[in-house]
């Protein structure tokens, strides 16, 4: 009967091999394109280098001033008008100070200089570039119709999630609205997309008012929305709010909130998530009340439509709308993504007093929204039944247990002798590495598209790195506890090989931000 309940398409996923495809989300370590490594070299090679790594320490540091201001104007009880950072040091360090870009409608970020423009792109673009890949690639798995014509990048910076895009579809994107309000990030973004061949059709603004001014009310749509690491810039809630709500009137499709993977960025997700949920099923209550009386037929044909394009739903990493069980709890809901060092960062960002490794760990936190109604869908263990241990070992045949120790040992008739006797090339590991990065890739994109995880709330996520002991993997999973996807908790899943080989050989496998199935 649970079969009969499945879509066409769930069979895929009814064998454990499908199942382990269908929940790897997690990333290796990203390697930065050719492409952007060579943007980035030209970029620095016409600017003043002199000094460069204080740059970047000055950078990080107001970085955390910022994040202190921050958290001080959330805390006060009303906004103050200063333009100034009130944190700002005195002295040689004041040329350091960060200045916030005020509208008509708040704060709406911080204002760059150049060396400070210099500084974030040699040390910071490459991992915000493998953050937003790891996140729109998910995003693409899990929605393998959706190809965005229309995008915006709202906090563009020097357009790191735009690379991110092409990217992951470098097809349909047609058009780019860029937001940035900081001129020279404006200029660094333009100069790193030089000489590059396919862009789409790219127009930068310096607010999301003056993009409203300029475009048209029925050309406001964008199929693709993307804020990364700029909301945490707004110090006020009140006016972080205020932008949220304005991106997602310009969201015709998808929206996806990043920010960095801290307390106060999850908390900003936490925030914008329940917002604009809070704001969809209000809007869906007073349809429904509308609609409950009697209207006539084109009303309630009306009616009927504007039900169906308003709500909201989490694509990702939430596998329920409901209110998030980590919320205040002393844990925050982030991930992470390691990518291989850039000779840039390598040469500009220092370390205390250790030698600089090859890779580093991007940590964020995201939320991809999606406008409608989330699509109910059958559990992936629906009418699944799992062999315990004993019973798999109770089924094995005599003549599996027997080893032919002759088919271990391969004889000297075996041995291939080369035709020409002379020297024969000696394989390395390196080489299997080398080739499995032009065929492995080839592979993975026909697994996402025929194999991946639906919408429904059968997919929990799990939260940190499973612990493995033995024959035992403890892992912390988000789950939905509703068929509908409308609460979800917070649950340790406990796995043993004897109750559970099949889980357990999945749960070994299982990484950081992957998927497990209910």
């Amino acid at each position: 009967m649970a079969a009969a309940l499945l879509p066409e398409t769930a069979p895929r996923l009814l064998t454990p091999e499908t199942l382990r495809t269908a929940a790897k989300q997690s990333q290796g370590i990203h390697l930065v394109p050719l492409s952007l490594r060579r943007a980035i070299k030209r970029y620095l090679r016409d600017q003043d280098k002199a000094h460069m790594n204080r740059k970047v320490l000055l950078l990080s540091a107001s970085f955390d001033r910022a994040k202190g201001t921050g958290a001080e104007l959330a805390a006060a009880a009303t906004r103050g008008a200063l333009l100034d950072d009130p944190n700002a040091p005195s002295g040689a360090e004041q040329r350091a100070a960060r200045w916030k870009v005020r509208s008509a409608y708040g704060d709406i970020g911080l204002r760059y200089r150049e060396d400070e423009t210099v500084a974030y792109v040699a040390s910071r673009m490459p991992a915000i570039y493998a953050a937003c890949h790891r996140v729109l690639r998910e995003v693409r798995r899990r929605l393998p119709d959706f190809a965005p014509a229309k995008v915006l990048d709202f906090g563009a910076g020097p357009s790191s999630a735009l690379w991110a895009m092409r990217a992951v579809w470098p097809k349909s994107i047609e058009r780019v609205n860029l937001v940035e309000p900081s001129k020279e990030m404006q200029r660094a973004g333009q100069s790193l997309l030089d000489n590059l061949k396919g862009l789409p059709l790219i127009h930068s603004y310096d607010s999301i008012q003056e993009l409203n001014r300029k475009i048209e009310k029925h050309e406001r749509g964008h199929d693709l929305v993307v804020s990364s690491y700029a909301l945490g810039e707004i110090p006020s809630l009140s006016d972080r709010i205020t932008i949220v709500r304005q991106l997602w009137d310009l969201t015709s499709d998808v929206l996806v909130l990043l920010e960095p993977g801290t307390p106060q960025g999850a908390k900003i997700i936490s925030q914008m998530r329940s917002y604009i949920l809070w704001m969809e099923k209000r809007k869906c209550r007073k349809i429904e009340k509308s609609s409950s009386r009697p209207p006539s037929s084109m009303k309630s044909i009306v009616a009927q439509e504007a039900s169906l394009k308003n709500g909201s739903f989490v694509v990702a990493p939430c596998p329920h709308d409901g209110r998030c069980p980590l919320e205040n709890s002393d844990k925050y809901c982030h991930f992470v993504q390691r990518l291989e060092r850039t000779s840039s960062q390598r040469a500009y960002k220092r370390s205390k007093g250790v030698p600089l490794r090859g890779f580093e760990d991007e940590k964020f936190c995201y939320v991809a929204l999606r406008r409608g109604k989330r699509p109910e869908e059958a559990w992936p263990l629906d009418g699944l039944n799992f062999e315990t241990l004993k019973e798999r070992h109770a089924k094995r045949k005599p003549e599996e247990l027997i080893i032919d120790y002759d088919d271990q040992f391969p004889s000297e008739e075996d041995e291939e002798v080369p035709v020409d006797g002379g020297d024969s090339l000696v394989p390395y590991a390196s080489d299997e590495h080398e080739l499995s990065l032009f065929h492995d890739s080839e592979e993975a994109e026909e697994e996402d598209q025929t194999i991946r995880a639906d919408l429904g709330g059968g997919w929990g996520r799990i939260i940190y790195s499973p612990i493995r002991r033995g024959r035992q993997v403890q892992m912390d999973v988000c789950r939905s506890t509703k068929r509908d996807a409308s609460e979800g908790a917070f649950e340790r899943v406990v796995l043993t090989r004897s109750k559970n080989p099949t889980l357990h050989f999945q749960a070994r496998r299982s990484l950081w931000g992957d998927l497990w199935p209910f």
